[in-house]
């Protein structure tokens, strides 16, 4: 973000973020039908999910997927084309200043005054939320403990390392105990020890508040998220549970010969795919309705021939964002 857009970004928080506890909902995000254009360019395109409260959920796609234009809709800073957003029982449009009033945001490079000390940051950030003078001092106090700043609070920023730098956007985020919580590159540019630190953070902050974070990190949504939410080309291809992705209903399976046709009638096959023919063996990926493992075992031994594999395909989030990014190939007329 320039200097300029922050600058735009922060008059908007002066004049529409009020101190959330005003509002007290829940932080409930729900998407139905989200559409955003760019001239004839679809950025968003038909998108919907929903997000419990004080669940962890993570935002992942290429650049130009969709990510950033969704998290400025979910905060009221861009206005869909078509779609309704609901946070907290209210609806971006009619509600937009007091949906701001629960989302506490952390951009990625967040903008940070290197000349003020850390408590005077916070001081001033809890002016453009509207906190009231009497709840300042609790709130920077309750953001510094949280974040593990007491010791820097006199420090000046310019001292600060990236580590305590990203501690420090996330204590301005959380000042005013925000309901929702979104995090843009929340590990971006730290050490092993930082990241988990940070990673230590999240998880607390989710005991609190809804987390959505927007990462090209899959490492750090498998180790922080409950649930991942994949964009591709505008489009929502992916919403599932990180503990669920590794529950494949595919099979990998080697054979000595085509057994195409033998596996299309075995009950529970839904599609078969060859992976690969090398040294007279068959690699296929099979998909199942079912666990028929044991049929298709039997299935190859009746056609007389030799099953050299028979095992569950091995997930994890690096697997599933690659397979939903492939290529397309078009198919011929």
């Amino acid at each position: 973000m320039t200097g300029k857009n922050w600058t735009d970004h922060e008059d908007q928080l002066s004049r529409s973020v009020f101190y959330s506890s005003q509002v007290g909902v829940p932080g409930m995000i729900r998407v139905e039908n989200l559409v955003r254009y760019y001239g004839s360019t679809a950025a968003v395109n038909n998108v919907s999910f929903a997000i419990e409260s004080t669940q962890v959920v993570g935002l992942l796609g290429h650049n130009g997927s969709g990510k950033t234009t969704i998290m400025k809709m979910l905060t009221g800073f861009l206005e869909p084309t078509a779609g309704r957003i609901e946070i907290g029982g209210m609806e971006i449009g009619a509600d937009t200043r007091s949906i701001q009033a629960l989302i506490g945001y952390l951009p990625e490079n967040c903008p940070l005054w290197p000349d003020m000390r850390v408590v005077e940051f916070l001081d001033y950030q809890a002016c453009l939320r509207r906190i009231p003078p009497a709840d300042r001092d609790s709130a920077i106090e309750q953001a510094l403990k949280r974040t593990g700043l007491e010791e820097r609070a006199t420090e000046t920023i310019r001292v600060l390392s990236r580590g305590y730098r990203q501690r420090l956007g996330v204590a301005q985020a959380i000042l005013h105990e925000p309901s929702i919580v979104i995090l843009d590159e929340p590990t971006n540019g730290l050490d092993p020890t930082q990241i988990l630190q940070m990673r230590s953070l999240i998880r607390d902050l989710a005991k609190q508040s809804t987390v959505l974070i927007s990462t090209h990190v899959l490492q750090e949504v498998q180790a922080i998220c409950e649930r991942v939410l994949i964009l591709r080309a505008g489009d929502l291809v992916l919403d599932a549970r990180i503990a669920d992705l590794a529950q494949s209903k595919r099979l990998l399976v080697t054979v000595n010969a085509d057994v195409t046709d033998v596996l299309t009638g075995v009950r529970g096959v839904e599609a078969i795919k060859e992976l690969s023919t090398t040294n007279n063996l068959f690699r296929y990926a099979i998909d199942l309705s079912y666990d028929c493992a044991p049929e298709i075992a039997a299935a190859v031994q009746a056609a007389g021939l030799n099953l050299h594999l028979l095992q569950p395909e091995q997930r994890n989030l690096e697997s599933v964002f690659a397979a939903v990014n492939e290529p397309q190939t078009e198919q011929a007329p």
